[in-house]
């Protein structure tokens, strides 16, 4: 008897295939388009050298969807786009139709249905973030309830080609592992160094592991109260949050600890100017659920201050550049204090405490 057929493990690295689900036009098309234009906010028009055209209708969504949500695109897709939908970094959602008919009622379906139809071109497009308390193991706050905050705000600039240029706006559950480089970027910094609950490390924490996570060899094993524990050298501790994934005992989030921090002028792509850090400019703000308004009216008052004052096609970073730091806190209103002055020299003794750096 032949032996059956082994079924081929799936790939889990990397991305998947994207040819089997694309809608048939861009496969068609690969790699031959001609042209594109935005007949509206929130349309893309793209044109092949063949003379094919399809239209791309992007509507705003929440990260973190239910599968009734899921459907009720689906279902969109399979009306009006022949059910091809794809999702977006940004978590937007793409159909892709072959006839600029279908796309007012598409529109109007999308609208309807709560999903706003923008993220095109010279606007705020969808606020990239990470899952926060939904899947992260040391988040400081819920990154997806401080978008669904902002987004409510900055509805209009969404669905609106109104700024000087595009504006990307990221979010970071903590400061060491996710977010980006971004015009503006709302990040969480702790504070404090952990509290350490000594009757539980035994029983919980990997000691090795946990002293291996620390960047800047802060932590080493202690015995307290004749107990195997750990100890943090607070001196050299940077509040980073590292420790608490493998040693929840070791705790750093709380209203005391726990805050909001604003950087502007990041961004990751080359076109017209090189990409750039983002510098932060408002620190220590409270984390403050479920509408974080402090965190949003600083992020509107910057907003605003560059929509009206910078140049056409002007990054935010380049209209500060432009304009110099001093005159951007005069605008904003911000407060510049010393932790704003970038002169930091001492890289080198830090990265030499470092258990997997030296030079």
């Amino acid at each position: 008897m032949k032996d059956a057929e082994q079924p081929r493990r799936a790939d889990e690295s990397g991305v998947m295939d994207p040819f089997p689900h694309m809608h048939p036009l861009l496969k068609k098309n690969y790699g031959q388009w001609d042209w594109h234009d935005r007949p509206r906010p929130g349309v893309l028009h793209h044109v092949a050298k063949s003379g094919d055209e399809v239209w791309t209708v992007r509507a705003g969504t929440q990260r973190q969807m239910d599968v009734h949500t899921i459907r009720k695109l689906c279902d969109i897709a399979d009306e009006f786009s022949d059910g091809h939908l794809r999702f977006t970094t940004r978590s937007n959602a793409e159909f892709m139709v072959t006839s600029e008919d279908k796309t007012g009622p598409l529109i109007e379906r999308l609208n309807g249905a709560g999903f706003p139809v923008g993220g095109t071109g010279n606007s705020i497009s969808m606020i990239s973030h990470t899952q926060g308390w939904l899947h992260c193991d040391i988040p400081g706050t819920d990154a997806s309830g401080v978008v669904k905050a902002l987004m409510d705000e900055l509805h209009h600039e969404f669905t609106h080609e109104e700024m000087p240029n595009r504006v990307r706006i990221t979010t970071s559950c903590c400061q060491i592992n996710c977010g980006g480089q971004g015009d503006i970027a709302i990040n969480v910094q702790y504070t404090k160094p952990p509290k350490i609950n000594h009757d539980l490390v035994a029983n919980v924490c990997e000691r090795p592991a946990v002293v291996a996570r620390c960047p800047v060899a802060a932590i080493r094993p202690a015995m307290v109260n004749g107990k195997p524990s750990l100890e943090v050298d607070e001196k050299k501790c940077i509040c980073c949050g590292a420790c608490y994934p493998p040693c929840p005992p070791m705790q750093i989030n709380g209203p005391d600890s726990t805050k909001l921090a604003v950087w502007v002028g990041g961004k990751h792509s080359n076109a017209r100017s090189k990409p750039t850090f983002h510098k932060l400019v408002a620190a220590g703000l409270p984390n403050n659920p479920p509408r974080w308004p402090e965190v949003a009216e600083i992020v509107k008052t910057i907003l605003y201050a560059y929509k009206d004052d910078a140049r056409d096609w002007e990054r935010m970073g380049e209209w500060i550049d432009r304009i110099g730091w001093p005159r951007f806190f005069e605008i904003t209103g911000l407060a510049f204090t010393r932790h704003h002055i970038d002169d930091w020299r001492g890289a080198r003794s830090s990265l030499n405490a470092s258990t997997h750096i030296h030079f």
